[in-house]
Formats: structure tokens, sequence, C-alpha cells
């Protein structure tokens, strides 16, 4: 919270912001693969759900963003004042998370480097990334991460633009895809797509990246909002890019692709065989830096989240060092996220802990929207930082689309337990 005897410092924006710090965060390989896959089985039918996906996680993040500069409170410490459930849910599901997502951040990052470089294995190159991503954001040192991740972006974006470009995509054929329809069966692919786009647990670190960025007070909100909306332009055009190789590269010629991590693998081969090894490399490239850019981000946002959630429970002032960037429990998630998930690069997933990263998970997202419906239309801000209408109509929906994937998820879980 800024201080009343602080001067407020004038609003400023620049062309990187944490808008794209979250957006990048969010999209990683998997979320890629989702989008090509729908790309491969319905052609361009479903680029009006990358689209729809863009405008929720916008309304998702701006609230974020809007609780925290009218309050000077952080996100979870709005989820506190609407009871002790929200700790309850929140605790376990940090802690088994960050274990289960720094095994499969690490694995992705392995996988992409071993296919650029062959040398080292996918447990080796993992581990080195890992410990790279522990190095890059051990200090908390906001304008270094930020800087690397900027340059992973230029990166994946590149990539991506020019497999797109490769293919010759017919533009009147692109253009018919944003008119809303479900094709049979189409309906998880759907949400799959318009929930992948830009992150999970992610969106809810942008109140604490608007912190550490120095925007605190409400004299930013216009420039959060620009920020924001520009980020999630960006990621929507690298999105839809995705879906572009997979409707020309893959529907067109009926080609099928591994799922998961993989999946991006089999689709450089595709690529390379299609068009050439330096487009093949290029794409790697961008691979590894979707999965990079996730890890980074991941290993900084939710240390943040996990800092303030800690330094909270344990009753310390809001702007003690222990809730902050650098701080013991900031570091100690880091290596959370670092040391331990190694050993499920050499020993496999444990069915039990994936089984409850799962279902904790599937519950996130409509978590957050039913929460944010309910802070921001209280006296939890001020009157003039609540809600619109037409913003409580997009959570709902939000809602029910999270809800509806979640459903999915859950199912989808159980099933791989028995």
């Amino acid at each position: 919270m800024t201080p009343p005897n602080r001067p407020q410092a004038e609003p400023r924006w620049s062309l990187v912001g944490p808008g794209l710090v979250v957006a990048a965060t969010g999209v990683g390989a998997a979320d890629l693969i989702a989008t090509t896959v729908a790309g491969s089985k319905y052609g361009y039918a479903l680029l009006w759900a990358v689209v729809a996906g863009c405008i929720m996680k916008i309304v998702l993040v701006e609230g974020a963003g809007r609780y925290s500069l009218a309050t000077g409170n952080t996100i979870f410490e709005g989820w506190s004042t609407l009871g002790k459930w929200t700790s309850w849910y929140f605790g376990p599901y940090i802690v088994i998370w960050g274990f289960v997502y720094g095994a499969a951040a690490m694995a992705g990052t392995g996988l992409a480097l071993t296919s650029l470089m062959p040398f080292l294995g996918v447990p080796a190159w993992g581990i080195l990334s890992g410990l790279l991503g522990l190095a890059l954001v051990w200090s908390g040192r906001y304008d270094l991460f930020e800087r690397v991740l900027t340059a992973m972006v230029i990166l994946m974006f590149i990539a991506m633009v020019l497999a797109a470009a490769a293919t010759l995509p017919n533009l009147g054929e692109v253009l018919t895809g944003l008119a809303p329809m479900i094709p049979d069966g189409a309906m998880i692919n759907v949400l799959s797509v318009a929930g992948g786009v830009g992150g999970t647990i992610t969106l809810a670190a942008y109140g604490y990246w608007l912190r550490e960025k120095g925007w605190d007070s409400p004299s930013f909100m216009s420039v959060m909002r620009i920020d924001n909306a520009v980020a999630y332009l960006v990621t929507g055009l690298f999105v839809v890019a995705t879906l572009i190789v997979g409707a020309e590269l893959l529907y067109s010629a009926g080609i099928a692709i591994g799922g998961g991590d993989q999946g991006m693998v089999d689709l450089s081969r595709v690529l390379g065989e299609r068009y050439g090894p330096w487009l093949s490399k290029l794409f790697l490239i961008g691979f590894f830096a979707a999965s990079f850019s996730s890890l980074i981000g991941v290993w900084n946002g939710v240390s943040l989240m996990f800092a303030d959630f800690m330094g909270h429970v344990q009753g310390k002032p809001h702007a003690h060092p222990d809730r902050l960037a650098g701080g013991r429990y900031y570091r100690a998630y880091i290596v959370w996220l670092t040391i331990p998930p190694m050993a499920m690069l050499f020993l496999g997933q444990p069915v039990l802990l994936i089984l409850a990263y799962g279902v904790l998970g599937a519950l996130f997202m409509p978590f957050m929207s039913v929460t944010l419906l309910w802070i921001l239309n209280t006296d939890r801000v001020p009157a003039e930082w609540r809600n619109k209408p037409l913003t409580n109509i997009l959570l709902v929906i939000c809602t029910l689309a999270f809800a509806a994937l979640a459903v999915d998820q859950l199912r989808s879980s159980i099933m791989r337990l028995f």
C-alpha cells in the first residue's frame, strides 16, 4: 500500500509492462498444442474461440489489477476477506501445483533444448533450465526478469509468425473462423482453446507485477488497462498463428501429432520436411522460448504470491520483507519449484499427486472469476472502481466457461487414476 506521505509517481507506460509478462508466462507448450490440435481437427472453425479466450483473460486480469490499484492490497489479501476457506483452498493448491508444475516446466524446456542440441538428454537440459530460472529470479529484481522475458517473447513471436506465414494461409478462410460455431464433438476443444490463451494461476500474479513495476495507485488505472489490452492483443496474434499452422499444415494434409510437449517436436519435424530444416530449427527455438518464458514467469510471479500468502497467514505487516520479492518465503518457493521436482524427471509422476494437482488446478479459474465477482461488487473496493454491468456479464460468462472446463478436467483426472 502506498504510504500517505509518499508522492504519487506520474503514470508512465512502456511497450513492455506487467501485462505482457502475465500473458507470455501463461502461454506454454501445452496451450500451443491445444490450439494447434484444434486447427488440425477443425481448420479455422475455432478461431473465434481464441478471440473469446483473449477477451476473457483481459477481463480477469483487468479485475485483478483494478483491485490491487484501487485498494493497495494484494489479490490474496482480497481473497482472505471472503473467509478462511480461501486459504484452505489456496494453501494446498499453491504447494502441490508448484511441485508438479516445476517438473513439467523443466521437462518441457528440456525437451525443446534436447531437440535443438541432442548431446544432453531431457532431464539434464531440464535441470539446467530450472537452475538458470532460479538464478535469474533469485534476487527479485523485476527489471532483469522483465528484460529476459521480453527477449523470450520476441523469439517465440518471430518463430510462430514466420511458421504461420510459411504455410501461406488463405485469408478468406481465416476470416470465416471469426463466426461463432461449434462443430460436432468440438466443445472440449473450444473450452481448451479459450481457456488456454494466457495462463491460469499466473493471472492472479498480475497485481504483484504491477507493484514490482512501480504501478501502485489508482493514478495508474488507465495505464494498466492499456498495458493489459495490448498484451493480450499480442498474445492473441501469437495464438492465432499457431491455429493457422495447425489448419494449413496439418488439417489439409490429415497429419496427426502427439499430445503435450512432444507435439511441438512433431510439428517442428513436419515443418522441416515441408519447408526446410531452417524453419524447423527456428520453430524449436520458439518452442524453447515459450517454455522458458513460462518457467521464469512462474518462478518469479507465483513465488511472490506464496510469499504474500505465508506472510499474511502469519500476520506480518503488508510491507514486511518476508512478504516481498527477495524475501525468505519468496526464495523458499523458488527452491520448491526447482529442486524437489527434479526427482520427477527421473522417477515419473506419482499418480495421487497428479490427481490432486488436476483437481485443485481445475478449480482455480472458476475460483478466480467467482471471487473477483464477489470482491469487485462490494465495499471491499471504492465505489468508483467497482464492476460495471458489462464487466459483471463477462465475468459470469467466464465463470460458466471455466466451470464447464473444470468438470471435464476433473473427469479426466479421475479417469487417469483408474
